[in-house]
């Protein structure tokens, strides 16, 4: 009787789980967003940062501050052999099932993932595609579609650069406006993720490019002129696989200038902006519901952070007061309590950061500023074992400024 009993239960569970799925896709429906299951949902998560585009603040580095640099730096230390196997450890071990259900538990409805190209084509090799960043994107739909834990998928890092900075890991300028090849890759890669992720239901939708045309050249207006027309060619490669995703658009200079828009040319569309280290007044995102007044389209905040407990809780206060859904940054940093969980520095790691920021300006240095074979294993290994969730420490008083008690 017990057993049959356990067994019940076990099935109204899963029944539970079930229906819990979205029906259909997530869509735009005026100035809102509706779930799969036709409900107006207000968007509220958090950015899986250095994941799939590591950033050289997460490890404690200044000067090495994208992801080919941090590359190169372990490269240097371990080989490349043994830092090809670092870089799989590392993403087998920073983001697992284990992050996904945490983040589930908290009460977050979904997640935005930032990758970068190089994990889906050869950069000097456009046209030859690999499986490591698609397996990625794999891992963690599925697991997101256990968790019923919406997902947005972010380029994070363009072919060419889109940013023009350490953020999108380019050579410091988007050359991707002015490379027809670039742009091409691009499209093609959106279109090659659209095709494969065209009938998942828990990803929420695609954005498109993180903070195009950061805003210190001074021919950003001549660059701006180029963001939207691209967006169209993107949409339209991905409407010819995919009718059914929300597509993300972010403005120009790190997504706040939405004045390079005209009106919606796509019947699903989602405007992002992203705002930093400013007032939390009403005045500073007054433009974007204006925007969204205006066209009577959803707006969203796709990132937004590093900051202190009490600014992070104000502005949250400001962007639900105005119907704004949110994704803040990031959820797992090292040592640090602006995030949702922090894992720590080691002593053994500062050797490395002295070495990365050190000289390093010719093969001699190279050479004569390496720390020994053994400190610097010891410090990868280290690193990550310190990455996995149950080795993290979760802040609490940051999850109480996001709303979480």
């Amino acid at each position: 009787m017990k057993k049959n009993l356990i067994a019940f239960l076990l099935i109204i569970l899963v029944a539970q789980q079930n229906n819990s799925q979205p029906k259909d896709f997530a869509k735009a429906s005026g100035k809102i967003l509706l779930d799969g299951n036709n409900k107006e949902i207000l968007l509220k998560g958090i950015n899986l940062g250095n994941w799939l585009n590591p950033e050289g603040y997460m490890f404690k580095f200044q000067k090495v501050n994208s992801f080919r640099l941090i590359d190169n730096v372990i490269k240097e230390l371990v080989g490349a052999d043994d830092a090809r196997e670092f870089w799989k450890s590392f993403r087998n071990n920073y983001i697992t099932k284990e992050d996904i259900s945490f983040i589930k538990k908290l009460g977050l409805n979904h997640i935005r993932v930032p990758f970068n190209f190089k994990l889906f084509l050869v950069e000097d090799h456009p046209d030859i595609f690999v499986e490591e960043g698609f397996k990625r994107l794999d891992d963690v739909i599925k697991w997101c579609n256990q968790e019923n834990l919406y997902v947005i998928l972010d380029l994070h890092a363009a072919p060419g650069g889109q940013t023009g900075d350490n953020i999108d890991d380019s050579w410091g300028y988007p050359f991707l406006f002015e490379n027809e090849i670039a742009q091409h890759s691009t499209i093609n890669l959106w279109k090659k993720i659209a095709e494969r992720y065209k009938d998942e239901k828990i990803v929420l939708g695609y954005d498109l490019l993180n903070e195009p045309i950061a805003h210190f050249f001074e021919n950003k207006s001549e660059l701006n002129k180029e963001l939207e027309p691209l967006y169209k060619r993107i949409v339209s490669d991905i409407r010819a696989v995919d009718k059914n995703h929300i597509i993300f658009l972010g403005g120009a200079q790190w997504n706040t200038n939405f004045e390079i828009f005209s009106s919606p040319f796509d019947n699903n569309l989602c405007y992002t902006f992203h705002k930093y280290w400013m007032p939390t007044k009403q005045e500073e995102i007054q433009a974007y519901i204006d925007f969204r007044d205006k066209y009577n389209v959803p707006i969203w905040l796709g990132e937004s952070g590093e900051n202190d407990d009490e600014w992070i809780n104000s502005f949250r206060e400001l962007l639900e007061k105005n119907n704004i859904g949110w994704s803040f940054w990031p959820y797992k940093k090292m040592e640090s309590t602006r995030g949702i969980v922090s894992f720590p520095i080691t002593e053994v790691w500062e050797e490395v950061i002295k070495y990365a920021e050190g000289q390093r300006e010719n093969f001699e240095q190279i050479r004569n500023s390496k720390p020994n074979r053994e400190i610097v294993n010891n410090a990868l290994s280290e690193l990550l074992e310190n990455i996995k969730l149950k080795n993290c420490t979760t802040n609490l008083s940051y999850l109480k400024a996001l709303g979480i008690d």
